[in-house]
C-alpha cells in the first residue's frame, strides 16, 4: 500500500471529484417528479445490468462486499438523494458531503489503526466548526433537515470508505458492480413504505426525461467509471492519500449549481464552508502514524509492481 499517489493515480483521482462534482446538480434535475429513494435504485439498477453477467466476483467475502454496497451505496445515496428531495441545495450538498473524509480519518482510527495525528485531530476540530457555522447560519432555502440528511450521507460514504480499504479488492470495477447489486432491494422497499404503491406506480409510467438523462450520467459516469477509479484507489494506496482529492468536488459543484440553477451561499454558508474545507484539508493532509499489526492476509495475486493486495 502506497502512501502517495503517483501522477497518473493522482490525475485519475482528479476526474473522480470533476465528475462527482457535477454530479449533485445531475441529480436534482433528475429528481423532478421522481421518489428520491426509487431514484437512487433505478441508478443501481442501471449500474449492474447486465455488468454483473460479465464482471467477476470480487476476491472477498460476499457479506464484506454487501456491507461496502449498503454503507457506500445504499445509503450514501439514498440519503443524499432525500436531502435533495426536501429541499437541500445542490451546490452546499457537494460541499458538506465532504465531512466524509473527517469521518473516514476517525472511523479508520478505529477499524484500520491508522491513528491520527495532532493536525488531523486539529482539522476535524476546525471543519466542525466550520460545520456548526452552516448549520446556525444557513438561509431558509436550507432546511435542516436536508443538512442533517447529508451529513449521515457523509458518514456512510467514509464508513464506506474504511470498509472498501480494508477488503484491499484489486478490482474497483469488480467490486462498485457486485456491491451495488446489494443496493435496489433495500431502496425499494423502503420507498413503497414511505411513497407508497400509487406513487411509485405514477412515477414509473410517467419517467421525465430529465431522469433518463440524470441516471445515464449518474449510473455510468458517477457510479461505473467514478466508484470504479475510486475503490481501485483505496485497493491500492492509504485512505488519507487518496479522500483529499474530494476537496475538488465542492468547487466543481458549486460552480455547477451556481452556472445551472443560479445557487449562491450566503456569508455564513461561505464561511462554514470555508473553515469545513480548511478542517477537511488539514485533516486529509496530515500524515498517519500506523502501528504494527499481525501479519496481513494476501487476498490477491501481486501485480507487476510487486505491490500486494491485503485485508485486514
Amino acid at each position: 500500500m502506497s502512501a502517495h499517489l503517483p501522477p497518473r493515480d493522482a490525475l485519475l483521482a482528479v476526474l473522480v471529484a470533476v465528475i462527482w462534482g457535477a454530479n449533485f446538480v445531475v441529480i436534482d434535475a433528475g429528481l423532478a417528479g421522481m421518489p428520491p429513494l426509487l431514484f437512487a435504485a433505478l441508478r443501481f439498477l442501471v449500474v449492474i445490468f447486465p455488468a454483473v453477467l460479465l464482471v467477476p466476483r470480487p476476491a472477498a467475502r460476499w457479506q464484506d462486499v454487501a456491507v461496502v454496497g449498503l454503507l457506500m451505496s445504499a445509503a450514501q445515496f439514498g440519503l443524499l438523494y432525500t436531502s435533495l428531495h426536501v429541499g437541500m441545495p445542490a451546490g452546499l450538498a457537494s460541499l458538506v458531503l465532504q465531512a466524509q473524509v473527517l469521518f473516514t480519518v476517525l472511523i479508520a482510527r478505529g477499524v484500520l489503526g491508522e491513528h491520527p495525528t495532532r493536525r488531523q485531530l486539529i482539522g476535524i476540530a476546525l471543519g466542525a466548526t466550520g460545520l456548526a457555522v452552516v448549520a446556525v447560519g444557513r438561509s431558509n432555502a436550507t432546511p435542516l433537515l436536508g443538512l442533517l440528511l447529508t451529513l449521515s450521507a457523509a458518514l456512510c460514504w467514509a464508513a464506506g470508505n474504511v470498509a472498501s480499504r480494508r477488503l484491499g479488492v484489486a478490482s474497483g470495477l469488480s467490486m462498485t458492480v457486485w456491491s451495488g447489486t446489494i443496493v435496489p432491494i433495500p431502496l425499494v422497499a423502503l420507498s413503497l413504505l414511505l411513497d407508497g404503491p400509487h406513487e411509485i406506480a405514477r412515477a414509473l409510467t410517467h419517467v421525465p426525461a430529465s431522469a433518463f438523462w440524470s441516471t445515464a450520467y449518474t449510473a455510468y459516469l458517477a457510479s461505473l467509471v467514478g466508484y470504479t477509479i475510486w475503490n481501485s484507489l483505496l485497493a491500492r494506496h492509504h485512505a488519507a492519500a487518496v479522500v483529499p482529492f474530494t476537496l475538488l468536488v465542492p468547487p466543481v459543484g458549486m460552480v455547477s449549481a451556481w452556472l445551472v440553477r443560479q445557487e449562491v451561499p450566503n456569508a455564513f454558508e461561505t464561511l462554514g464552508g470555508v473553515l469545513l474545507l480548511g478542517g477537511v484539508a488539514v485533516s486529509a493532509l496530515g500524515r498517519n502514524r500506523h502501528r504494527p499489526g499481525p501479519a496481513p492476509t494476501q487476498v490477491r495475486a501481486a501485480p507487476a509492481g510487486g505491490e500486494r493486495g491485503t485485508a485486514r
